[in-house]
């Protein structure tokens, strides 16, 4: 008894480790990147059309250019972790000079559309090749798109004291 008792532990043990090691799919993944989208319109919605030039400090970005630098690492992310050719160069997007609500949501929410469709061109065994992410850091393609989604998350939660420096009210958080 007591060894089956030992046997039923380890197995569900490696069932358990097993089930939290499992890679997410590309349609997960895929989902998540698109709530993501949606989530960063709603702050670009409510950034007022004047609030887009606002700057916190003079030495930080603006709120435009906070997105556009999401949007450029969110080409660079995706096209590294996917072998998609970004269709813009490196930073070009933050470089903009037209800094306009119009505009720049026009240019986030394509760079979210390139960001999914090149996922969903990958196969979920392919999540798992590694990938050399901006020629230095081997990692899982997964994990690539990972870091990317971070980093995007990262940027667009700064923006909500832009909004608020704005007079405006940020978005009702987006966890699902």
């Amino acid at each position: 008894m007591k060894k089956i008792t030992i046997l039923v532990s380890l197995l569900l043990s490696f069932a358990s480790f097993q089930i939290a090691n499992a890679q997410s799919s590309t349609a997960d993944i895929v989902k998540e990147w698109e709530r993501a989208k949606t989530y960063t319109k709603e702050y670009l919605d409510a950034m007022p059309d004047a609030g887009y030039a606002l700057k916190p400090t003079p030495e930080m970005r603006s709120f435009a250019e906070q997105m556009l630098h999401l949007t450029d690492a969110n080409y660079s992310f995706a096209a590294a972790a996917t072998g998609e050719k970004s269709p813009i160069g490196n930073g070009e997007a933050e470089k903009s000079t037209d800094k306009s609500k119009a505009s720049v949501t026009t240019q986030v929410l394509a760079g979210y559309d390139f960001v999914i469709n090149s996922i969903k061109k990958l196969s979920n065994e392919q999540l798992n090749e590694t990938v050399k992410l901006f020629g230095r850091f081997d990692m899982s393609r997964s994990a690539a798109l990972n870091k990317g989604f971070e980093h995007q998350t990262h940027h667009r939660g700064q923006t909500t004291v832009y909004i608020r420096l704005a007079g405006a009210k940020p978005p009702q958080e987006k966890l699902f």
